[in-house]
């Protein structure tokens, strides 16, 4: 699968350079890429997850620029710890020029006659209401010229049969950013939606155990892409950033 892997751009004069960034879900896959790319560009990155264990495996993974790498573990379904993650921020900071809110979670196919209710629960409360729980903590810190990136997949706009918690909480993600985007449009603080598709990350072990993964994009495709969507001048923004593999998956 190597082959398919965009390879990291370095570069000494990024206007990233010193700028702070907060991802949410980067202990592996798209986030973890993500921030490796950020860092890749001389951007300080705050990566956040759940799990300690793995987070501090991510973090030594990226500490090898000149970047600072600040691992915290937070569960964005739970206010009090995203509250303790911006005034970390705001200590070592004082500003947040990026965030991505990449955490997300996704379950096994299964009709909605099926579906347990403490599932579709988990997925709506890490999907779409962590999604505005840490939007809501990072406003303050963020100033005219930052950026939000909100992961989304295809799912925000497609519907996949066996998939009702996960494209609820996408498709309510889609509207929420579309919100913000009005919201913070006078601010000068731009919102993208990011809509990739099929990437080969861990979500699908859940959701399709068997998926083609030879077939699918790598998570370092989606982050170069974002990277660039984020380095476009102040006066203009793209919007929703669809990226898909080139054969088709679904």
């Amino acid at each position: 699968m190597a082959n398919r892997r965009a390879p990291i751009q370095r570069s000494r004069n990024s206007a990233l350079r010193g700028k702070t960034a907060l991802v949410t879900g980067a202990s592996r896959g798209i986030g973890l890429a993500i921030a490796k790319a950020l860092a890749a560009q001389g951007c300080n990155v705050v990566i956040a997850g759940r799990n300690s264990a793995t987070l501090k495996g991510a973090a030594r993974h990226l500490a090898r620029g000149r970047a600072r790498i600040v691992p915290m573990v937070c569960d964005v379904r739970k206010p009090d710890e995203i509250q303790a993650l911006a005034a970390e921020i705001r200590r070592q900071f004082r500003r947040l020029d990026i965030l991505v809110n990449n955490a997300g979670v996704s379950h096994a196919s299964l009709p909605v006659a099926k579906l347990p209710l403490e599932r579709w629960r988990e997925v709506l409360e890490t999907n779409l209401t962590g999604m505005f729980l840490v939007t809501q903590a990072a406003l303050p810190l963020m100033q005219r010229g930052g950026a939000i990136i909100n992961n989304l997949s295809i799912a925000a706009k497609r519907t996949f049969p066996g998939g009702s918690a996960y494209v609820a909480s996408k498709h309510g993600g889609l509207g929420f950013t579309k919100t913000l985007r009005e919201e913070l449009r006078p601010q000068g603080i731009r919102v993208i939606a990011l809509l990739p598709g099929a990437a080969d990350t861990s979500i699908w072990d859940a959701f399709w155990p068997d998926a083609p993964r030879e077939k699918m994009m790598s998570a370092e495709t989606v982050a170069q892409a974002v990277v660039n969507a984020v380095l476009l001048p102040d006066h203009s923004t793209l919007e929703e950033l669809t990226i898909m593999p080139s054969v088709g998956v679904l």
